[in-house]
């Protein structure tokens, strides 16, 4: 700070701060073998696309074989290195051992998967004969890149790749192209737009593989010698491709469809301003082209072209609504038909995703019902019954996907299931089996993806409640209809011990509730791969017991608090809608 000379006025700039870089340095003259690894570490953290800094750390056996794309290993607060005990005095080596607490790591595939375990590794360094002597060097090292969380943070950005679901198609056969969203991680520093087109040509990951497909056959990528992407000054980006093998079968509707993944997946990226894709074969010609407007045509839209209203109930247990773009000082106007009129008080519903009908589960818990926003509809007879001793239990709040399907839990202590209503039809209901689910665990919620093909279940285990993400499986069941199933169960909050309430909240992103060991109750977004959005903090809210979220983003989250029915629109404080509310839900 100067400590004289005269004031003048300064602008203050509008930009954002630009996010720090770090450039690694190579390493010292002489530097001894401690110093190599440090220096090693810190070079991992740099914005070097390729790590070739990284790589002067190595000898030159081990710099070729080293492959810093294998794994990137996700610790707590970074590596920490301390020397094997008992190290020989010679010249023959030195070893060091790499440990910390790990809390993630992100695949080949650049897939995140949080994993909470101790971590341990070991590094081997020998004397490298140089122009400027003997010089320790790095000869032995685990495949991959380890780093802390806040490196990781700062490095790499989660992007949503798009994919369409198996058996999206509609009853009468008519296609749907329904998307689904793959978050992966790419380094925000080189390139994240040509990355994001690598990813996305690279088809989806492992965990969603069974359950989606891609437009072009296995193997399709960049032209050789194809290093970076740049839209044009009309913000078109040309993409040239080579198809390894099957390019024949790539006709006009399946470019179309490949350069649909492409634009829905740089829509994401929030670098990006691509508004049109053209495809060209490894010869030059034009395969096809498509803009955002066509693309969003071409494909099931992912948001309704109706906003979403809010719904919830009075303090009668009917259903009310208001226009999602509501002043929060307008009144709530019941729904027409038999669930807004009071016929069944209510103390959980869902709201079909085309708002025509809702399902509703009755004040005691026991029994669930669908009926029509139609002014003349009866309620009819209940879809099923709960056999839970205590009303505390019963069914659980239902969720409609996005193929019209509803789905609910019951939690009977002595026979808990998850059930599935075909079309939100009681004679088409069946049991859904849930792969991984432990014995003595318990479904606590459910909600349904707009897609149909991500579960999020709160499962009660041992005390605690959790998030878990599921892939649900469709298969025909040889008599006309479809069999449904739910595995590869994952952690999606993993620093929550319990979790109280979850809701989607976009294509991989959802809001819950929950508390950290020995925290408060506190809320917060996360993706559907269990790791935590940067930048996108929640006010803190009393007791909150209920959270809903719309797949558009611009509509406010809901939420039943202490306050009764409150929302917070984007920008604003928490706004009270109705102080004797409950069970705030969107469509779906």
């Amino acid at each position: 700070m100067p400590d004289s000379g005269g004031l003048e006025s300064v602008e203050a700039s509008q930009r954002p701060d630009s996010q720090v870089r770090v450039f690694a340095l190579p390493p010292r003259d002489g530097a001894s073998p401690l110093n190599v690894v440090e220096g090693f570490l810190e070079a991992l953290t740099s914005d070097d696309p390729s790590y070739s800094m990284a790589r002067k750390y190595l000898t030159p056996q081990a710099a070729k074989s080293w492959r810093p794309e294998h794994e990137t290993v996700v610790l707590a607060d970074g590596p920490s290195p301390r020397p094997e005990s008992q190290q020989n005095a010679g010249n023959e080596g030195r070893s060091f051992v790499l440990s910390g607490s790990q809390v993630a790591a992100v695949d080949q595939q650049q897939a995140y998967q949080p994993k909470a375990k101790q971590y341990e590794t070991n590094l081997h360094l020998s004397l490298v004969k140089t122009a400027k002597g003997n010089q320790w060097r790095i000869d032995s090292l685990p495949m991959g890149v380890v780093l802390g969380k806040n490196d990781f943070r700062r490095i790499y950005q989660s992007v949503n790749k798009y994919y369409y679901a198996v058996n999206s198609g509609a009853e009468d056969g008519a296609p749907q192209r329904q998307l689904v969203a793959d978050p992966v991680f790419v380094r925000q520093w080189t390139d994240p737009l040509t990355e994001t087109v690598k990813e996305v040509l690279a088809g989806p990951t492992r965990w969603l593989d069974r359950g989606v497909r891609t437009a072009f056959p296995t193997g399709a990528e960049l032209k050789d010698g194809v290093e970076s992407l740049a839209p044009d000054d009309a913000n078109k980006l040309t993409v040239p491709l080579k198809l390894k093998k099957d390019a024949d079968t790539v006709t006009m509707t399946k470019c179309k469809e490949m350069a649909a993944q492409l634009l829905f997946s740089l829509r994401d990226l929030s670098s990006s301003s691509v508004s049109e894709v053209a495809l060209k074969r490894p010869d030059g010609s034009l395969m096809c082209a498509l803009d955002k407007d066509d693309a969003d045509s071409f494909v099931a839209p992912r948001r309704s072209p109706v906003p979403d209203d809010q719904y919830f109930l009075d303090s009668k247990g009917r259903l009310v609504r208001m226009p999602g773009n509501s002043r929060s000082d307008q009144d709530p106007e019941r729904v027409q038909g038999p669930l807004g009129q009071g016929e069944q008080p209510l103390r959980s519903v869902a709201v079909s995703r085309d708002q025509e009908r809702a399902a509703g589960v009755s004040s005691d818990g026991r029994s669930l019902y669908v009926a029509s926003f139609v002014s003349s509809a009866s309620l009819g007879d209940a879809l099923v019954h709960s056999q839970a001793a205590d009303a505390k239990d019963g069914l659980s709040t239902p969720s409609w996907d996005g193929r019209g399907d509803l789905w609910v839990a019951d939690r009977d202590r002595k026979n808990p299931r998850l059930l599935a209503f075909g079309q939100g039809l009681g004679d088409r209901m069946q049991e859904v089996s849930v792969e991984g689910l432990a014995d003595d665990a318990r479904i606590e919620t459910v909600k349904m993806s707009a897609d149909g093909l991500r579960i999020a279940l709160l499962v009660k285990e041992k005390g605690a409640t959790t998030l878990r993400i599921g892939r649900v499986g469709r298969q025909s069941d040889g008599k006309g209809g479809v069999e449904l199933s739910v595995a590869d169960l994952r952690s999606a909050a993993p620093d929550m011990e319990d979790v109280t309430a979850v809701s989607w909240a976009g294509g991989s992103r959802l809001v819950v509730v929950g508390r950290e060991a020995g925290g408060l109750q506190q809320m917060r977004y996360v993706q559907s791969d269990g790791s935590t959005p940067t930048g996108q903090a929640l006010p803190g809210l009393t007791r909150v017991s209920e959270i809903a979220a719309s797949e558009d983003d611009r509509l406010p989250l809901l939420a039943h608090s202490d306050d009764g029915i409150v929302r917070l629109p984007s920008g604003a404080a928490w706004q009270s809608v109705l102080k004797d509310g409950t069970a705030p839900v969107y469509p779906g």
